[in-house]
C-alpha cells in the first residue's frame, strides 16, 4: 500500500503544482502584462478534478476519511471488524455503481470538447470512474485483510501477498 499512496501523492502533487504554476502564469499575464490567458478557467477545473480523486483515493489508502465512530468505539474489536466489513462492501457496491454512472456520463460526453482548450469531456468526466474504481479496489484490500486478521491480535497469518 505505500508504493500506491506514494504513486498517488506523487500524481496528485504534481497535477497541483501544475495548477499553482498555471495559476501564477494567468495572475502575471493578466496583471502585468496586461493579457489574460483564456484557458486558465478551463484546465484549472480539469486539474482539480482530477487532484480530488487523486486525494481521495490517497486518503483511502492511509485510512484517512474522517469518520464518526463515537458508536463503534462501544462494542467489542471482532463486532467493529464485522461492521467494517459490512461498510467496505456496502461502499464497494456504491462505487461500483457511481464508476458505472461515470463511465456513461463520459461515453455520452466524449464527442463534446470544452470551448476553449478543445479537451474532449471524457478526459474529465472519466476522472469520476477512475477515482471510484481504485477506491473500491483499495475498500476491497482492506476488507479481505480484515476477514484475514487473526481475531486475538489483529494481525494477518502472512504479510508477503499484501504488497500493493
Amino acid at each position: 500500500m505505500k508504493l500506491s499512496f506514494n504513486i498517488v501523492s506523487w500524481l496528485a502533487g504534481l497535477l497541483v503544482l501544475a495548477l499553482i504554476g498555471i495559476t501564477a502564469a494567468a495572475v502575471v499575464a493578466r496583471y502585468v502584462l496586461g493579457t489574460p490567458f483564456q484557458w486558465v478557467e478551463e484546465m484549472s477545473g480539469f486539474l482539480m478534478i482530477w487532484i480530488v480523486f487523486l486525494g481521495a483515493i490517497g486518503c483511502e489508502i492511509e485510512d484517512s476519511h474522517l469518520r464518526i465512530d463515537v458508536g463503534t468505539m462501544l462494542l467489542p474489536d471482532s463486532v467493529n471488524r464485522w461492521i467494517e466489513a459490512g461498510v467496505g462492501l456496502v461502499s464497494v457496491g456504491l462505487l461500483g455503481y457511481m464508476a458505472w454512472l461515470g463511465y456513461q456520463l463520459a461515453d455520452k460526453a466524449a464527442l463534446k470538447k470544452t470551448q476553449i482548450l478543445r479537451i474532449s469531456w471524457f478526459w474529465i468526466d472519466i476522472a469520476v470512474t477512475v477515482g471510484a474504481i481504485a477506491l473500491a479496489l483499495v475498500i476491497l484490500v482492506r476488507v479481505w485483510r480484515l476477514l484475514r486478521a487473526d481475531p486475538s491480535t489483529g494481525l494477518i497469518a502472512s504479510d508477503s501477498s499484501d504488497k500493493i
